[in-house]
């Protein structure tokens, strides 16, 4: 054979075989920086908090260590990082409230480490569709789980709580909902709610009976219709999908602070603060000098390129 015969396999140029890899190994959507804040206060009212919240960083790596292979073949260091926020409000007699919502919180972490796959990109619709539907299984066995508990323990008979989940992956948002705890999305000067309430008075808005200023809709605000544990045989989670942009930021709430708090000025305080944990302390300080009636929980999230421009 003569020297000029080419090297199988390598027929593009170096640079084309570099980006064709990385198109395969850096599967995630555009990342993006995170600053992360959360705060949870009993008020001044009740005697304990019912109210659970967690923050995590979830992923996976792969370093190279040693190799004989060309440096332009790989790069130093592939991460993939994602974050997870819950954020859940119990109800109960005595401490039954307080178990529910930790339990419910607990297992979903349970559940979570036992999935043997994680799908860790939502590139593909079939990756999509996965990721929602294990949401959803998983509080439906969370459900399940909180039922049982109750039905062993006289004590935590009728114990139930809200339950919502945002997980982040690069550009990607993935909700899932039940009950009034809220989640919300800041960009730019538009402030939106993300998850339906659900409630009874909400119930009466969507069927056209009322609107949100009549008489009836505020005095029903706090029955709800849907929860983990305590209310219908089964449960029908909110489950979303969106994706972030630069400047993005998530807040994750119970409604004390929803009703201490006028959704305006919740939205001041994300657009004025330094930092997420700056904004989580104004908005506890907030709804405690409205009165602080329930126990209130704040988990927000803001996003930037990673030029922080």
């Amino acid at each position: 054979m003569g020297s000029e015969e080419p090297r199988v396999g390598l027929l593009m140029n170096q640079n084309e075989f570099k980006q064709d890899l990385n198109d395969v190994l850096n599967i995630t959507s555009a990342a993006l920086n995170v600053d992360l804040g959360s705060a949870t206060h009993r008020g001044h009212v009740r005697e304990n908090n019912e109210d659970s919240f967690l923050v995590m960083r979830f992923g996976r790596s792969l370093e190279k260590l040693s190799t004989n292979l060309d440096e332009y073949l790989l790069e130093q260091n592939y991460s993939i990082t994602g974050y997870g926020m819950l954020v859940a409000d119990g109800m109960g007699g005595m401490a039954a409230g307080e178990v529910a919502s930790r339990m419910a919180l607990l297992k979903l972490v349970e559940l979570i480490v036992d999935t043997s796959d994680w799908t860790l990109a939502l590139k593909r619709h079939s990756d999509v569709k996965t990721v929602l539907q294990r949401m959803t299984h998983r509080f439906v066995q969370i459900d399940k789980i909180l039922k049982e508990e109750a039905s062993n323990n006289d004590d935590l008979i009728g114990m139930g709580t809200t339950l919502t989940v945002a997980g982040t992956l690069g550009s990607d948002l993935v909700l899932g909902h039940i009950g009034d705890s809220r989640a919300y999305l800041l960009r730019g000067t538009n402030f939106k709610q993300l998850t339906r309430d659900h409630t009874l008075a909400q119930a009466l808005i969507d069927a056209g009976v009322a609107t949100s200023d009549d008489p009836a809709p505020r005095s029903m605000r706090h029955v709800l219709t849907a929860a983990i544990g305590s209310l219908d045989e089964r449960i029908e989670p909110q489950v979303q999908r969106f994706r972030l942009t630069n400047r993005d930021q998530l807040l994750l709430c119970t409604d004390g602070l929803t009703e201490m708090v006028e959704d305006d000025v919740i939205a001041q305080v994300l657009r004025e603060a330094k930092s997420a944990q700056t904004g989580c302390q104004t908005l506890i300080d907030l709804a405690l000098s409205a009165g602080g009636t329930d126990n209130i929980t704040v988990v927000l999230a803001r996003f930037t390129n990673n030029d922080r421009s």
